[in-house]
């Protein structure tokens, strides 16, 4: 589920007018650098169009080419090494070519984290931090906002695996906040999350398990094959008894097979889960931090 993160901010705009202590730096850290931060759909616009932005930079042309040389200078060391009849010099040449290669690939580093450390997402990350040592929850960060891999989907906040760019750590505020004035009509009015329902808490529970089954099979229809093939070359009629880790096998990828099918309903449930809990922020909702499984969904990590 990618599509923007299906909509859901890490913190919308209602959860940061909750404390006024974090309204005040939001509205700061905003008028320092010219967006505002409480406007939800200013928000999403600033993340999509900046996350766009950092993608072409670490996949620009200069990066698939600094690869390509990098594996050209490994591939002629090594040949240059184990053909005899090539001069054990020539495998020198691919030092220069090998150090190209690295300035490249820097030269392309660069110019990603310029574009994570782009003063309005800097302020974000920021202003993140502040709602963070306040005690208000991140529903999630985006790996690529903090320069993780996009594998890395569930390390969330401070005090976790660091990318280039991490979400910066404040100490907690401890005392309380002031209590908020009346809500006026146009301040954000409460509005309920979303029950967790009892399939997305399976989801959960499971979407981390599994995924053995094909390999399993696999490797029991070898050993069946490899025991017939003794049993017939040596004459052991023992032997034969491997075949019966063949109608094995084929209950193991049933099994597979059933809760892969299942985790697949699941997914659907969980996914629609995760849209009803970006609709309840934007209409004002104060949302969780959702589950690692959650945001391994919401990030595209676990496939369909």
């Amino acid at each position: 589920m990618t599509d923007g993160e299906a909509g859901l901010l890490p913190i919308g705009g209602a959860a940061l007018a909750s404390d006024p202590r974090v309204l005040a730096a939001a509205r700061a850290i905003g008028a320092r650098n010219g967006v505002d931060y409480t406007n939800d759909a200013a928000v999403s616009g600033l993340l999509a169009e900046r996350r766009d932005v950092a993608h072409k930079a670490l996949h620009r042309p200069l990066a698939y080419l600094s690869g390509l040389l990098m594996a050209a200078a490994v591939v002629w060391g090594v040949v240059a090494l184990q053909v005899p009849s090539l001069d054990r010099r020539t495998a020198l040449a691919a030092g220069p070519v090998l150090i190209v290669a690295i300035a490249m690939y820097v030269q392309v580093r660069k110019g990603w984290k310029r574009e994570l450390t782009h003063p309005a997402l800097a302020g974000y990350r920021e202003l993140l931090g502040v709602a963070m040592a306040h005690g208000l929850p991140l529903a999630h960060v985006p790996p690529w906002l903090e320069g993780r891999p996009d594998y890395d989907a569930s390390a969330n906040g401070p005090g976790k695996r660091k990318g280039a760019t991490p979400i910066p750590s404040y100490p907690n505020v401890d005392t309380p906040a002031a209590p908020a004035p009346t809500p006026t009509p146009t301040a954000y009015a409460p509005v309920p999350v979303p029950p967790k329902p009892p399939a997305v808490a399976e989801y959960e529970r499971i979407a981390d398990t599994g995924g053995w089954h094909d390999e399993a099979g696999c490797l029991l229809i070898i050993a069946g094959a490899v025991g017939a093939g003794w049993a017939w070359s040596e004459t052991e009629p023992i032997g034969y008894g491997a075949l019966a880790l063949i109608p094995l096998a084929i209950i193991v990828w049933l099994a597979g097979r059933n809760q892969g099918g299942e985790k697949a309903r699941l997914r659907a449930e969980a996914t629609e889960y995760v849209r009803a809990i970006a609709a309840a922020q934007a209409a004002g909702a104060q949302v969780p931090e959702l589950s690692p499984q959650l945001q391994k969904l919401l990030h595209g990590t676990y496939a369909p």
